[in-house]
């Protein structure tokens, strides 16, 4: 629009409406997918789950996963997670002609002096880096890796689980049946 461009009083707010939509589907998509455990028998030594704790749980939960990217887009850092995610692809690249094209793309895209989504790794692990690139591995990657999936562990995740959406998405989780069943599905909405 108009105002997003002229970078207006109206651009925030226009962002907001954006990342609420966003926020709102996965809140929908996290709900529906209660709703199917809902449905489901549950016996009374189903194991309890313990609030969210776990980053790693909270990479492996696609709605875990959805809200988290929400939340980082509303960070504007949203890089972070694609890098982990595309080297993740790329490692499980079979064909050793593709490692090259690949790793190039990657490189340009993430770790590059003119990168358009840069990440913030410190110049020694970015050297590394670009030393790796000369002979590409399923590998060359890995320090870049490491640093980010540390940076998201330690910054972007405890961030998260203290957020109005992260509460927002416990809150939306939680059905307004009965006190028996609420208490469940809290358990598992924490799970991750």
């Amino acid at each position: 629009s108009l105002s997003l461009a002229k970078g207006t009083d109206d651009t925030s707010e226009a962002g907001e409406v954006g990342l609420y939509k966003l926020w709102r589907s996965c809140f929908q998509t996290y709900r529906q997918s209660l709703s199917a455990l809902s449905s489901s028998k549950r016996t009374k030594s189903s194991p309890r789950h313990h609030p969210a704790k776990s980053f790693e749980k909270l990479l492996s939960s696609k709605y875990g996963l959805c809200a988290f990217t929400a939340f980082l887009v509303s960070e504007f850092s949203e890089e972070n997670i694609a890098f982990y995610f595309a080297c993740e692809e790329y490692k499980n690249t079979k064909s050793p002609a593709k490692l090259s094209a690949k790793a190039q793309k990657i490189y340009d895209e993430f770790i590059g002096s003119d990168a358009p989504r840069e990440i913030n790794i410190d110049h020694e692990t970015r050297d590394i880096t670009k030393a790796n690139m000369l002979v590409p591995s399923p590998s060359c990657f890995d320090m870049a890796q490491h640093k980010i999936y540390m940076l998201m562990a330690k910054d972007c995740y405890p961030r998260f689980l203290r957020s109005p959406a992260y509460g927002d998405l416990v809150c939306q989780a939680k059905p307004s049946t009965k006190a028996t069943n609420r208490t469940g599905l809290q358990m598992k909405a924490r799970s991750w």
